[in-house]
């Protein structure tokens, strides 16, 4: 059990090549610290339209590959690139599945034949390892996208030699996305249609593929421990509480890292000035950097700077923003804001741009050379979510000495401790009940002890002084791994 592990990275998204939200920095990150812990990895994604226009460098291998989709068999080209020079990623191509400007969904919702799309994905990633003759010992897999993987090695794929001894451990990003096509997709997956009950992939008569990685998993985990405790209750669970339940022994919380390579303000390339715990002087170029960006009135650098780095989602708390934000501009602040999301959010910040153009700094975009300039340049980072499987930003922020006021939910209330004035121990702010006035409430304590320097700078040093490296949490899935690997080889 001690010998090197050789994992597939199966995902639909990771950075620097595609990516949409969190899930994308822990399949770039993740692969690179358990490397150094002795694991062959391999990645594999889909060969989006964002891949192509990465600028990073893929070679097309020269081959394709046949992958079965119902009825028919469609080919896929394969490409190849690499992780930090020492991981191989593969991009599964097929142009009228993947060449499209958005990756699941555009703003007005989700792409019509994504069942196709991802059922594809997945076979294919069983039929690149087949191709490459990779028969991993673990294939970590992530999101409804690729949950029908371990339904596959306990039915079609059941007797192929290549994963004969191959445990699956399925990561639950977002309880909320399932995956949830109606009954007549069955046919496109090729699985036998007894899996289609309620002990399998049906979900109320329509087929759940999240469902099926937690059905036929041999380990589930969620990215933060209280997430995992909470989406086993029906207020989180979204209708999977039960299954959850019922496979609560193989369900564990591992709560996701930080690569620091990446954010750490004492050598990231994208700021104007560099700062660390020893000397913050650099934060306040930042600061004056960020409002040059948005084009806000240098006067602002005196005053508290609210940022926010989101999906513009219900599920992130823009309800309860949407409720307090004529009152928030009362106060001397500055806001800036930078995402993308539902059209009723791009249509409010919108209307707040032009209402109060000397506060608040709008981009509707993705941008990450300016997601950087924002964690460096603001004071507040604020993340009022309805529920938050592990959230990144919070824990960026911590490192950029950017103090979170967070609904204390999932990740963020693993990660952040209420400041006490009274002890000077804690690095961060939060608020337990989703109520607008409760959020509004934590924002002016946390102003208020902005205008308190000695106080704050201690908050600032906490935070800073913050660990999430992703080297615990490799660790923690290194042990995951072989629990994994035990359940395979006690069932087989």
């Amino acid at each position: 059990m001690n010998k090197p592990l050789r994992i597939l990275f199966a995902t639909p998204e990771a950075v620097p090549f595609a990516k949409t939200g969190g899930l994308a920095d822990v399949a770039g990150a993740l692969p690179k610290f358990l490397h150094p812990l002795g694991c062959e990895v391999i990645l594999v994604m889909p060969y989006y339209r964002m891949v192509k226009r990465s600028g990073f460098p893929l070679q097309y291998l020269g081959e394709e590959i046949e992958v079965p989709l119902g009825d028919e068999t469609l080919r896929a080209e394969v490409y190849q690139g690499y992780l930090d020079k020492n991981i191989p990623v593969y991009f599964i191509g097929r142009d009228e599945f993947f060449d499209r400007e958005y990756l699941y969904s555009t703003p007005k919702g989700d792409y019509f034949d994504n069942a196709e799309r991802f059922v594809f994905f997945t076979r294919a990633v069983l039929h690149l390892a087949r191709h490459i003759q990779f028969s991993p010992d673990v294939i970590h897999h992530h999101e409804w996208q690729t949950g029908l993987i371990p339904a596959y090695l306990k039915s079609i794929y059941g007797n192929d030699p290549l994963f004969g001894r191959t445990a699956t451990v399925f990561t639950i990003h977002n309880i909320a996305y399932q995956g949830l096509f109606k009954k007549e997709k069955l046919s496109l997956t090729g699985l036998p249609p007894e899996m289609y009950n309620p002990e399998g992939i049906e979900f109320w008569e329509r087929i759940n593929l999240m469902k099926a990685g937690i059905v036929y998993g041999d380990a589930i985990n969620t990215v933060s421990q209280k997430y995992s405790e909470e989406i086993q209750n029906p207020e989180y669970g979204y209708g999977l509480e039960g299954i959850l339940r019922k496979r609560r022994k193989d369900l564990y919380g591992i709560l996701n890292g930080v690569d620091y390579q990446d954010w750490d303000p004492s050598h990231d390339p994208h700021l104007i000035a560099r700062y660390d715990l020893n000397d913050l002087s650099g934060k306040k170029e930042c600061k004056k950097d960020l409002l040059k960006e948005y084009g806000l009135p240098l006067s602002l650098e005196k005053a508290p700077l609210l940022g926010m780095i989101s999906r513009l989602a219900d599920q992130k708390g823009f309800d309860l923003l949407a409720e307090i934000i004529d009152e928030l501009f009362t106060f001397d602040i500055g806001f800036v804001l930078l995402g993308t999301g539902e059209q009723k959010y791009h249509d409010l910040f919108s209307r707040i741009a032009q209402k109060y153009p000397q506060k608040a700094g709008i981009r509707i975009a993705y941008d990450d050379r300016l997601a950087h300039k924002i964690e460096a340049g603001a004071d507040l980072f604020l993340m009022p979510s309805k529920y938050e499987p592990c959230g990144l930003n919070q824990i960026y922020s911590l490192k950029y000495g950017t103090i979170p006021v967070v609904r204390a939910t999932g990740g963020l209330d693993d990660t952040i401790t209420h400041f006490d004035p009274s002890t000077g121990i804690g690095n961060g702010f939060k608020f337990a009940r989703y109520d607008s006035k409760d959020f509004l409430n934590q924002i002016k304590t946390a102003m208020g002890l902005y205008a308190q320097p000695e106080r704050w700078t201690k908050l600032i040093r906490n935070a800073m002084a913050s660990d999430f490296s992703w080297q615990r949490s490799a660790e923690a899935y290194l042990q995951l791994y072989r629990k994994a690997l035990e359940k395979k080889r006690g069932t087989s």
